[in-house]
């Protein structure tokens, strides 16, 4: 019998990999780099297109939610008006509120008559940024004929200073829902006596409101803009104010016999004539200065009396700083030499000064992109030209960037419409839910987009 043969178990080998070009199939470091940073690009542009829809539905939802108590807030303030320097009770409101917001606030009272909130975000350290509402009525009897009209005899809020209060309120229980979300701290600036000279943002800009703070934003309802727009302009926004006195000292005397005297009426009309030289000779048009002489008194009321003196108040608005801070020397000089060539004498004397609203170019980058996101890209305007009115929020633009916008208030179906500072101003409150979203929209883009 043949033997039996065990086979012999040969191990079966893989052949040795071909080598493979390490230039096509090992990225260089250059390579690495390229499509790390691909895929990196791709993977925040996907999740931009899914989180900038979803930012912007959850912002509208918390502002729709918010806006009834937003009314309803306001219709408190506008029936409760209380001049500049007498605010406390709506400081005292307004601070309550504030104590009951769905997030812990830093509450503070620089003065008795305003209130500064502090929102700390929970996403970790960053910069500061404000948002500034004022609050002061005016002394007016209200004549609008609204069922919440104001029960305080010949106060009235007649410039919407009761909606920006409280479309800052609401703007506060928004961002408060979205604290976790926050990068840094928002300050809410809630100001007195915008109205007045000296003013409430001068008064508290002292105290150290703007202590800490990068950029603040403010905004002012217009009713003689469609609602649903909001303006607003790179540059100087608003003009600047100098208000001033002038006191002509003549010789009074009897009327029939004016060689005797030195008659003051006489020269304050020269005066007040070449007055306006100052400002069409004397400034490029350019530059666009208004000056106004708003008020004369003078002489015992009697037919035959020339008086002893005239005393005579207006007001100087400019578009520049430069034109606000040379005007007043060229009117000194036109009324010292025509109060020499008649023998009299001149006290002239101003009012503290209240400087343009200038909006800084990356602020106002920012209320931009806020505004088209609130209302859309075609709801958004540019504002041609600045408007002379003064603003308060220069103070704060003095001293930090800052940009104010104007929001389209207009009340629907109104034929007539009523401006700011009159008996019968009336505003939109469906404007309150673009004013919130303008506010919450800017603290988004800079404290939490970012």
């Amino acid at each position: 019998m043949p033997p039996i043969l065990t086979p012999v178990q040969t191990p079966i080998t893989s052949p040795p990999p071909l080598p493979l070009p390490p230039s096509i199939f090992e990225p260089s470091q250059p390579s690495k780099r390229f499509y790390s940073s691909l895929l990196s690009s791709t993977l925040s542009a996907y999740s931009s297109v899914i989180y900038i829809p979803i930012m912007a539905s959850l912002i509208s939802d918390l502002i729709k939610v918010v806006q009834p108590e937003v009314v309803q807030w306001r219709r408190h303030i506008h029936e409760h008006p209380y001049v500049a320097y007498e605010e406390q009770p709506t400081a005292d409101y307004v601070a309550d509120l504030l104590g009951c917001m769905p997030a812990p606030l830093d509450i503070r009272r620089l003065t008795p008559n305003s209130v500064v909130a502090d929102l700390r975000g929970g996403a970790g350290e960053g910069p500061m940024y404000a948002l500034r509402a004022d609050m002061d009525a005016l002394p007016l009897q209200e004549e609008s004929g609204e069922p919440f009209s104001s029960k305080r005899p010949g106060v009235m809020h007649a410039c919407g200073h009761d909606a920006h209060t409280a479309m800052l309120l609401g703007a506060v229980k928004v961002l408060c829902q979205m604290r976790d979300r926050i990068r840094g701290t928002v300050r809410f600036i809630f100001q007195h006596a915008e109205e007045v000279i000296p003013s409430g943002a001068k008064q508290l800009v002292g105290l150290g409101v703007l202590d800490g703070v990068s950029m603040i934003f403010g905004l002012h309802v217009d009713v003689m803009r469609p609602s649903g727009s909001i303006w607003c302009r790179v540059g100087t926004i608003m003009g600047a104010c100098n208000d001033f006195d002038i006191v002509i000292r003549g010789a009074g005397g009897h009327a029939s016999q004016p060689e005797l005297c030195v008659d003051p009426i006489h020269i304050a009309s020269e005066v007040v004539a070449n007055l306006q030289s100052v400002v069409s000779r004397r400034v490029s048009a350019l530059k666009a200065p208004v000056l106004s002489v708003t008020h004369i008194a003078g002489g015992t009321g009697a037919y035959n009396v020339i008086p002893d003196s005239v005393h005579m108040r207006g007001t100087l608005r400019c578009l520049d700083r430069d034109t606000q801070a040379c005007v007043p020397g060229l009117m000194e000089e036109m009324i010292a030499g025509i109060t020499k060539a008649h023998g009299a004498q001149y006290e002239l004397s101003w009012v503290e000064p209240v400087t343009v609203t200038y909006n800084d170019p990356k602020a106002y980058e920012v209320a931009v992109q806020a505004s088209r996101d609130t209302l859309g890209e075609e709801n958004y305007h540019v504002l041609e030209n600045p408007k002379f009115g003064v603003e308060d929020f220069s103070e704060y633009v003095t001293v930090i960037p800052g940009c104010y916008i104007l929001l389209g208030a207009k009340p629907f179906g109104d034929a007539k419409i009523s401006p700011a500072h009159s008996s019968t101003f009336r505003i939109d409150e469906d404007a309150f839910l673009h004013g919130i979203g303008f506010h919450v929209n800017v603290i988004r883009i800079l404290m939490i987009d970012s």
